[in-house]
This record gives structure tokens, sequence and C-alpha cells, in this order.
């Protein structure tokens, strides 16, 4: 078994209402110093050896991230 990692951000011409707030709340709790946040989503997957990367690409766009707004990254955590 192998930990996979599947990472979903925005896209950077997306606005980010979440990041957005994030940054507002910062700097009235005195965290000065941070001009921008994106907030995203993280998966983690617990997959059988024979998952191949297409498996996993596949698994991604088609599920776990709208790839017109979101771009997306895979892991292995494994090393691989």
């Amino acid at each position: 078994m192998a930990k996979v990692v599947v990472h979903v951000m925005p896209k950077t011409e997306i606005l980010d209402p979440q990041g957005q707030a994030i940054v507002g709340a910062l700097g009235r709790l005195g965290f000065d110093g941070i001009s921008d946040v994106r907030q995203g989503k993280r998966f983690e997957l617990e997959v059988d050896d024979a998952v191949d990367d297409e498996k996993l690409a596949a698994i991604a766009e088609s599920l776990l991230a709208n790839t017109v707004i979101e771009d997306w990254t895979v892991t292995r955590e494994d090393g691989s």
C-alpha cells in the first residue's frame, strides 16, 4: 500500500474569496506581512501498488478537482 496526496488549488486567475477573508482576518489579528492566501483542498488516498499515475490522474480530474477552475497535483509519499 502507498499513500498518495492530491492537492487541489484554485487556478491563479480565479478569485479566492476564502483566501481573501483569511488575509483580512490575519491583518486584524496582528499578523503583518502576509499579502495573499490561496485556500485549497488536500486528499490522502491509500492505494495498492498496482494503481498507476494514469489512474490517479483520472481520479483527480474526474472526481477530486473541477478542472475548469482548479489545478491539481499528485504526490506519492512512499518516495516514488
